[in-house]
Parts: C-alpha cells; sequence; structure tokens
C-alpha cells in the first residue's frame, strides 16, 4: 500500500482520543485536553510504499531516541513535549505535544554529501542554491555543515529542495532566519554528540512549528521526531571512507531485499512490495537496535 493508504491500527486508545493523521510511520491523535499523542508503529516503508511487513519494537526504539534527543536538546531549541500521561495501551511508543502551526518546510542540515544532495552537487556543484568546492565524493565531508530547505509535499510526493531565499518568500524573513539558525544549532550540537560515540551525523531533517499557546507562544518550537534513523543518516567513523555509499544504521536490507531477484518485486510496475523474509526483518530490527543503543550508550529493554 501507499503511505496514504495505510490503515491506521487500532490501539485500543481511551474514548474521546480523536484520529487525526498517518503518516508513514507515526500515527496522530488530539486527546481529550486538545493536545496531541504522537504514536510511532512498527510500520516500515520503502520507495514510497508502506510494506506489509513491520518491525517489532521499532515505534518503541524511535520514541524512545526522540525523547533522549529532545532531553539533550533543551538549552539548543524549544520542543513541543508536553505534561500528560501516555494511555497505557501506548505507553513506550507515544509522547504527548503541545499543538503547533506547523511551518511548511522541511529543514535538512547536512554536513556530509550524500542522498540527494550528491546528485544536485554533480549536477550544479551546489546544493539548494549553497556553493560548493569541486573534487567532493559520495560521503565527503563538506566544508562546513549547510542548511539545505525543502517544500513539504503531499502524502505520497516528493518534497522540492529550494533556497534560502525562497524560504524567506515562503514564511517571511525573521522565521526563515530562526529555522536556519535552529537547524545548524541542533545539527551541530547532535553531530558531536555522535562524533565521542564513534558516529558520525551525516545529515538530518527537522520540523518546526509556531506555538500559540503555552510558555513557547509565538516561538519557532521543534516538533515531531528528531534524530532518529528515520530522520538521519548516522555512520560508523570507523568504517567512513569517501567515494561511495557509506554502511549505516537504516532500512537497506530492506531496500537491497526488495531490489534483488529474491523478493521478484518489480519497482515499475506498480504492484506492492512482497512481506519481508523473517531474517530481514530481524536484521532489520538488529539494525535499530544498534543504533539506539551506540548513540545513547544504553541497552535497549
Amino acid at each position: 500500500m501507499t503511505t496514504s493508504d495505510a490503515a491506521v491500527p487500532d490501539y485500543g486508545l481511551p474514548d474521546g482520543y480523536a484520529h487525526v493523521y498517518s503518516g508513514k510511520v507515526r500515527d496522530l491523535y488530539r486527546t481529550p485536553e486538545g493536545r496531541l499523542l504522537f504514536v510511532a508503529s512498527d510500520r516500515i516503508s520503502a520507495y514510497d510504499w508502506v510494506l506489509p511487513s513491520t518491525i517489532p519494537d521499532k515505534g518503541r526504539i524511535l520514541t524512545a531516541l526522540s525523547l533522549w534527543w529532545f532531553d539533550r536538546l533543551q538549552g539548543v531549541a524549544p520542543n513541543h513535549l508536553s505534561t500528560g500521561s501516555v494511555p497505557a495501551a501506548v505507553r513506550g511508543r507515544a509522547m504527548i505535544c503541545e499543538p503547533l502551526e506547523m511551518l511548511p518546510i522541511e529543514c535538512v542540515a547536512r554536513g556530509y554529501l550524500a542522498g540527494s544532495a550528491l546528485a544536485e552537487y554533480g549536477q550544479r556543484r551546489s546544493i539548494c542554491g549553497v556553493g560548493l568546492p569541486p573534487g567532493l565524493k559520495d560521503g565527503s565531508e563538506l566544508p562546513k555543515p549547510i542548511f539545505t530547505p525543502a517544500m513539504k509535499a503531499a502524502v505520497g510526493e516528493h518534497d522540492e529542495n529550494i533556497t534560502y531565499d525562497e524560504v524567506i518568500t515562503a514564511i517571511g524573513q525573521e522565521e526563515a532566519q530562526e529555522l536556519k539558525r535552529l537547524t545548524l544549532a541542533v545539527y551541530e550540537t547532535a553531530a558531536e554528540v555522535a562524533r565521542t560515540r564513534g558516529l558520525i551525523l551525516a545529515d538530518t531533517k527537522l520540523e518546526f512549528g509556531i506555538a500559540r499557546g503555552g510558555k513557547y507562544s509565538g516561538r519557532v518550537v521543534l516538533a515531531d521526531e528528531v534524530l532518529t534513523r528515520d530522520s538521519s543518516r548516522f555512520w560508523d567513523r570507523a568504517t567512513w571512507q569517501p567515494g561511495g555509499p557509506q554502511p549505516s544504521f537504516d532500512k537497506q536490507f530492506v531496500r537491497d531485499w526488495l531490489t534483488s531477484p529474491e523478493s521478484g518485486w518489480d519497482r515499475a510496475d506498480g504492484t506492492p512490495p512482497p512481506p519481508l523474509p523473517d531474517d530481514v526483518v530481524d536484521r532489520t530490527r538488529a539494525k535499530y537496535v544498534e543504533a539506539y543503543e551506540r548513540i545513547t550508550g544504553q541497552a535497549f529493554t
């Protein structure tokens, strides 16, 4: 099924929780008090499809990692976490958050060349209007971290890279400046934490909104999840070698199997992907656990 067709699981939430939205991984509900309940499912997506298989504990791992990062970023950027008791049915995989007026910009910070940025660099020797020196390769460290925003697209479509000037046009100069400042501050703080763990934070994607009440009213606030494997590229510093794709703590086992002859799936014919074999599910779960434990220094239980 495509992202927009993803079925909303029955979590068994108490009366008064209203479903608001479902994305590739997360389901959003409004609480009886008017706050938001972010629930991280065990769904996994690849190539714009939500797969029929799930990865056990993935939602718990992503939530625990986001909470760990929010705690460490308190002095860097305000966030949308709120007080309140998470319902028992989703405890461990959900966060209660303040509603925000979300800004339509995907805020990406990059310290290394990878992914879609590599193709754009190859065509223009720049990314989102930021000029870069010649000779960079896949996996190269950039001269300094850069802000490479994108305009949010409709569900199932791809975000479109834009320049900083286009961000100013879209949301205004003051908000644009704050988005850039906060995005780079979060990246630089997290990259230093990753370095102490023997990891490289190649890039990360953040979302922000404007608080319309509470202690951060009127301010730009960090939202959604943060610095998980679903939004960030972490590489092992010991194996980092510019010149090709880097081994990373992500869904590569899934992508590799889906594009192998063993899966029998053709990305081009529009048919849904098949279920994942048990060994691919197990290895993918192990990678999520490894990422959590390497980043936090804590055992996942």
